[in-house]
């Protein structure tokens, strides 16, 4: 069920509109409820998850299991794994994984857990008022200069992303403009707003794999999976060297490289993407930007101040300084002091709601994590092998706990600041990561982007 959240007034479509529309009026609506990761979470019965590693020789010396940041904010990433006959199937996003990351070790968990789990998800995109009380809370870690430079850099932001602001609001309170032109917009604003790239390549994947009906998305509708090839295809089409640097700060496609994407991908839902991404992101946005107790209808960002907007808008201003703070020069060195306060809190929500595996709950795509402190599972640990049918088996038990500690973690370089520089694509598990490398995606970015 859909998160009960206050959303600011005079929006064009509620919220219930929106849930109807996805579940009923899609292809594949009906696997929001009815899908095989949900309903192995409801069971109550062990649970089989895979997670790949570099760090395996870590892991065992160790002993230990460090979680990562990102779209589950505290927690081991992980996909989950279906236990047949002929062994351990790993769901699409899984077989994604293992097919592009060859150099890792395959990790299989087992979670016992203590009774049914809720299925709540984390949805990172309403994480902004979260950032902003995070970042209130410990400002006084930051030099005066770097308060100075932060607030800088998100004035000129919302001073240039201004007028798309208030094109979005007008069209989440029903006063549509042209599509094209909303667009193109909207890839400008960009690169001044980063957090705008996280929630249109999300409102994409959301489209993408709700409406598509080829063949592969339909065998995985069959298994109860959403097909996580669609959106993995689209983000390294629409951004060279996305599979070495993946950030979707730089997911900005115009209208027409949008629609030639899209008809690439599948050639059915290539007309009707650009009026989806205008009424969605739209939605999205006034409900993730703005504070329940505003009006859409009256709100402008035009003239005006940054104190006056973290009050008006506060999730967009929390989005827009997390992203902003990662690049300064000492964030390597506070890091665990913003992200483990974000952690505790998630923590301590899940044990309190029984959740010891939360998940990425944009749309249930497969994406799980595994809680390090939940008191009341049993958890147990393998290294695995991969058979020629791609099954997976246990091999080796490893002996190691989870620990309330996040792996190392370093922000990846801007383009204007570093364009040559890569990183993978998800900070790994491990004690003592190997020294300030990337090893991060860049999208929470959860309690992800």
């Amino acid at each position: 069920m859909p998160a009960q959240r206050r959303i600011p007034a005079s929006l064009a479509e509620s919220e219930s509109d929106w849930r109807h529309y996805l579940e009923h009026s899609t292809p594949n609506g009906w696997l929001i409820r009815h899908n095989a990761m949900i309903e192995a979470l409801v069971s109550g019965k062990p649970m089989y998850l895979l997670h790949t590693t570099k760090d395996i020789d870590a892991i065992r010396i160790s002993r230990q299991l460090h979680v990562s940041t990102g779209c589950l904010v505290g927690a081991l990433y992980c996909s989950p794994l279906v236990s047949q006959r002929e062994g351990l199937r790993p769901h699409n996003l899984g077989a994604y994984l293992m097919r592009t990351k060859p150099s890792t070790t395959p990790m299989v968990f087992e979670i016992i857990p203590d009774a049914p789990i809720r299925p709540k998800g984390v949805d990172y995109l309403h994480l902004g008022a979260i950032h902003l009380r995070t970042y209130e809370r410990y400002q006084s870690f930051l030099t005066l200069a770097e308060n100075d430079q932060l607030d800088h850099a998100v004035q000129t932001g919302l001073r240039a992303a201004a007028v798309f602001f208030d094109v979005a609001l007008r069209n989440a309170a029903g006063h549509a403009t042209p599509a094209p032109e909303f667009i193109d917009q909207l890839s400008d604003a960009v690169a001044h707003v980063p957090f705008l790239g996280y929630l249109y390549f999300e409102v994409l994947s959301e489209y993408l794999m709700l409406h598509s009906v080829t063949p592969e998305t339909k065998t995985y509708a069959l298994a109860g999976e959403l097909n996580n090839w669609l959106y993995k295809r689209l983000a390294f089409a629409a951004v060279d060297g996305m599979d070495q640097l993946f950030d979707l700060a730089r997911f900005n496609p115009r209208y027409r490289r949008l629609v030639q994407l899209i008809e690439g991908t599948e050639p059915a839902l290539g007309p009707g993407v650009a009026e989806y991404v205008r009424r969605r992101l739209s939605h999205l946005f006034a409900r993730t930007a703005l504070h329940p107790s505003q009006d859409a209808a009256s709100v402008t960002f035009l003239g005006a101040d940054l104190s006056t907007l973290r009050n008006i808008a506060p999730g967009l201003i929390g989005q827009m300084i997390f992203r902003e703070i990662r690049y300064m020069p000492r964030y390597q060195q506070l890091y665990h002091c913003f992200e483990k306060a974000k952690a505790l809190e998630a923590w301590d929500y899940w044990n309190s709601e029984g959740i010891p595996t939360p998940f990425n709950g944009i749309l249930p795509k497969g994406e799980i994590g595994i809680n390090p402190v939940y008191p009341r599972s049993a958890v147990r640990a393998w290294t695995a092998e991969q058979d020629s049918r791609g099954y997976l088996h246990p091999a080796e038990e490893v002996t190691a706990v989870f620990t309330p500690h996040l792996a190392s973690w370093w922000a990846p370089p801007r383009r204007r600041e570093m364009r040559n520089a890569t990183e993978d694509s998800r900070v790994e598990l491990a004690l003592g990561a190997r020294s300030p490398i990337p090893t991060r995606r860049s999208s929470i970015d959860g309690v992800s982007a």
